[in-house]
């Protein structure tokens, strides 16, 4: 009888323990990393990007050479990455790392448009539907573009000639972000700031000279809302690296 009363007890217990609280109020805490396969593991093969070593010339970059530690998934770039003694990505100050998280929603353009670019306008209808964007946000956008992650060939989508055609940020839009809405970050969901069909550096230039960081090859922008939830960027602290593999979670009101 003692055992009966003792079991149905602990189920009683079981059953009405709460399950793990989020941090902060936060419903949920989304991961917007994609994995980064290493040789031999059973996704290295599919995705567009993996460890390896590279070489970066001048005229992509300051500095001469890239680490293999610095080509990998879901990336931060740091101002260094071309913009000679700004800050490594061990110097960006911890309090740039956690920021009000904005998405702005462009994948229904860049699918009649693979080479689309994010517009001042497409800024302004977001704030017409939004509200300000939040000073000093990290911003994100959600191209749809991640849906190709698994296949090397469309994630990179090149042509006969073997230029790459993605979505990306108009020079004005970052403009706009950097110096009309303090962003500190800007991200998105292709493997760079600027569309694939570019052959300049100017987007992504800009951004990094004034102080902001980049993300690209973000995950999971589709299970984000547009504003009020908070991101935490963790790069690794690479001593002086330009650029180096960044885990992002956002924490989702």
């Amino acid at each position: 009888m003692i055992g009966s009363v003792l079991a149905l007890a602990l189920f009683l217990f079981a059953q009405k323990r709460p399950g793990p609280a989020q941090p902060g109020g936060f419903r949920e805490v989304v991961d917007l990393t994609h994995s980064l396969p290493t040789p031999g593991s059973e996704s290295a093969t599919a995705s567009a990007y993996r460890l390896q070593r590279v070489a970066m010339t001048e005229s992509t970059a300051s500095s001469p050479s890239v680490p293999a530690s610095e080509q990998f998934a879901t990336r931060m770039d740091a101002p260094a990455r071309l913009v000679r003694g700004s800050w490594t990505v061990d110097q960006i100050p911890a309090s740039r790392l956690i920021a009000p998280l904005v998405v702005f929603d462009v994948s229904a353009s860049v699918k009649s448009n693979p080479d689309y670019e994010i517009s001042v306008e497409d800024i302004v209808r977001w704030e017409h539907s939004n509200g300000q964007i939040p000073l000093g946000a990290v911003v994100m956008a959600r191209t749809g573009w991640g849906s190709r992650w698994t296949s090397a060939k469309s994630y990179r989508n090149a042509d006969a000639r073997g230029v790459m055609h993605f979505p990306g940020y108009s020079e004005d839009a970052a403009r706009f972000l950097a110096e009309g809405r303090n962003a500190l970050g800007l991200g998105i969901d292709a493997p760079n700031l600027q569309h694939g069909g570019s052959n300049t550096v100017a987007v992504n230039r800009y951004t990094l000279a004034h102080g902001l960081y980049v993300l690209t090859n973000v995950a999971n922008l589709d299970r984000m809302p547009a504003n009020g939830a908070v991101a935490m960027v963790a790069p690794m602290k690479l001593a002086g690296g330009s650029a180096a593999p960044v885990r992002i979670l956002a924490l989702v009101r």
